[in-house]
């Protein structure tokens, strides 16, 4: 589950980014002059960005079926194993947040007791994120029927808001993604290898076999 989550995300924040663009001119300029055109041609042509609204939509609703059905999938299998536990972050967790980022960012030498399987830092984040694949979703079902919808546009103060919520959403996926990778290889070659495996090996002498992480 864990892994399926990146190709979706990368499929649906491509297709995302065709559907904004798709109408979008990003310049800069003076009056009538412009200078500096962002995501010209030569950048939108490989990358698919090339204004095609209708692929961009079937891309993206088509994935975001199947991150949802996967969001479902993942919820049921943590509430079904009790490994909620080991993400959600206790409220004595969230009060080591500030001291575990100084640690990681190099600015404090002793790094703070772990709250359980990962720091505070880490559960925090992760807890976040999936509060985030929510919020995303029920944005993007408030962008996709805003009529039949209604009540959700409203709790979004709107359709625009609704909009620019979703689209805030998709940038802080991607900051994820690279302080995630970054955070995962600066742990060593071991984590790294466990994360894309999906295996920890142990190594204390009781217990050789590899368990899922």
């Amino acid at each position: 589950m864990h892994w399926v989550n990146f190709p979706l995300l990368v499929i649906m924040l491509w297709s995302g980014f065709r559907i904004y663009w798709a109408e979008q001119e990003w310049a800069f300029g003076i009056l009538e002059w412009e200078w500096f055109q962002f995501f010209p041609d030569w950048i939108n042509e490989p990358l698919g960005f090339d204004r095609k609204l209708a692929r961009g939509l079937a891309f993206h609703l088509s994935f975001a079926w199947l991150f949802v059905l996967n969001g479902l999938a993942y919820t049921a299998y943590t509430a079904w194993t009790g490994e909620w536990r080991k993400v959600v972050p206790s409220m004595r967790a969230l009060k080591r947040v500030p001291a575990t980022v100084l640690h990681d960012l190099g600015l404090r030498r002793e790094a703070p007791a772990k709250a359980g399987y990962y720091n505070a830092a880490q559960q925090t984040s992760y807890t976040g994120i999936i509060m985030l694949g929510a919020v995303a979703t029920a944005t993007g079902f408030a962008l996709f029927k805003p009529t039949q919808l209604s009540v959700l546009v409203t709790m979004f103060g709107g359709y625009s808001s609704a909009r620019l919520i979703h689209f805030t959403a998709s940038i802080v996926f991607i900051l994820f993604f690279v302080v995630h990778i970054v955070q995962v290889a600066r742990s060593g070659r071991h984590t790294f290898m466990a994360m894309v495996s999906g295996y920890e090996l142990l190594t204390d002498e009781r217990d050789r076999e590899s368990t899922v992480v």
